[in-house]
């Protein structure tokens, strides 16, 4: 965020004690800025009318009117980014669930925290996550999807994006059907938002999303999502004639990134060859744009985002000069134009 304005923050806890720890972690991160604290509901709803702060911290557990009540009537008036804290987060898991179905963006347990270590450090992390997962641009849905026939196995999607992704795989998957095309998904990300990253596609979309996990199989309606930071997604042929599964390799970082999408893409090549379809989307420097060059040799069809739809062009556009993107499109348009570009490769592969 450097250059960026300080995220301002509310924070919202009935403790005095716990009110002062989370401020004093958060005036150590330069990303956010508290400007203000509360200990009731009451208190909170008149702070975040006067200062609109861009985030909100809620303690799952204050007196009168608990976390979950609170945020359903925050999401009603006034919806905005919150992070649920709890102390007992193994607990609550049902209550997880339930909060981030009402709109919760985030949820922190302060009790991940290594012995010795503040259990508020993750804190900054998961508000900058949160404010990111909020200015997602509202999913278009696909009127014709549901009409979509089911692809066959054959064809597989793969998809890089870094900076900027967040809200434009929002985008191309929501065009998507729930009989969507088998589609492998490396997005650059810390480790820890992977999880609550792939929760929220999944509830945001019709197919399944879901962490990709060694060995899974690929197949239509699901989505597989590449966890950040330890291994590198690719794509391997399975036991069976035309079965394809997902291998991590922990592997050195390729273009600065585990995983990388040029990784991802380079397996595609090898393996699904010209029945896949190479999707480069917005991001800084050029990870992908190697592996979406050696997908399209292998005659599958590429497509990159176009500068004008781009948080940032860099990806897309080291793909496009080096050749590798067959096809330049706005983020709207790439969802169906890999829905037909399926089902083309369908109808040519198994006529």
């Amino acid at each position: 965020m450097s250059g960026a304005r300080p995220l301002t923050v509310v924070v919202v806890d009935d403790s005095l004690t716990t009110r002062a720890l989370i401020a004093a972690a958060l005036r150590r991160d330069p990303r956010v800025k508290i400007v203000g604290t509360a200990g009731t509901p009451f208190e909170a709803r008149d702070l975040i009318v006067q200062l609109n702060p861009d985030v909100l911290t809620l303690d799952f557990e204050m007196p009168s009117m608990n976390g979950l009540q609170f945020l359903e009537k925050i999401m009603r008036l006034r919806p905005m980014p919150v992070v649920m804290v709890s102390g007992h987060l193994s607990s609550h898991r049902g209550l997880v669930e339930q909060s981030l179905r009402m709109g919760a963006a985030e949820w922190y347990s302060k009790t991940t925290a290594a012995n010795g270590e503040d259990p508020f450090a993750g804190l900054g992390d998961a508000i900058v996550w949160a404010a990111a997962m909020k200015r997602q641009a509202p999913v278009t849905v696909d009127t014709d999807a549901a009409n979509r026939t089911v692809p066959k196995i054959g064809t597989v999607v793969g998809i890089g994006a870094s900076t900027g992704g967040v809200e434009a795989l929002t985008d191309v998957l929501g065009h998507f059907p729930v009989a969507c095309p088998p589609t492998v998904i490396v997005q650059h990300m810390p480790r820890q938002f992977s999880e609550s990253f792939a929760r929220r596609l999944d509830r945001l979309v019709k197919p399944e999303v879901r962490l990709a996990e060694e060995g899974d199989m690929l197949k239509p309606g699901t989505v597989y999502v590449a966890s950040g930071g330890e291994r590198h997604l690719r794509v391997r042929c399975g036991a069976r004639s035309g079965e394809y599964v997902c291998q991590l390799v922990a592997a050195p970082p390729v273009n600065g990134h585990r995983p990388s999408v040029d990784e991802l893409f380079y397996s595609l090549a090898t393996t699904v060859g010209k029945n896949a379809v190479g999707v480069i989307l917005t991001g800084m420097e050029c990870d992908g744009a190697q592996g979406l060059l050696a997908m399209r040799h292998a005659g599958a069809s590429t497509i990159g985002q176009d500068r004008a739809s781009s948080v940032i062009y860099g990806m897309p556009r080291a793909a496009s000069e080096l050749g590798a993107v067959e096809t330049q499109l706005p983020l709207s348009a790439i969802g169906p134009a890999i829905l037909n570009l399926c089902e083309r490769r369908s109808l040519e592969t198994y006529p």
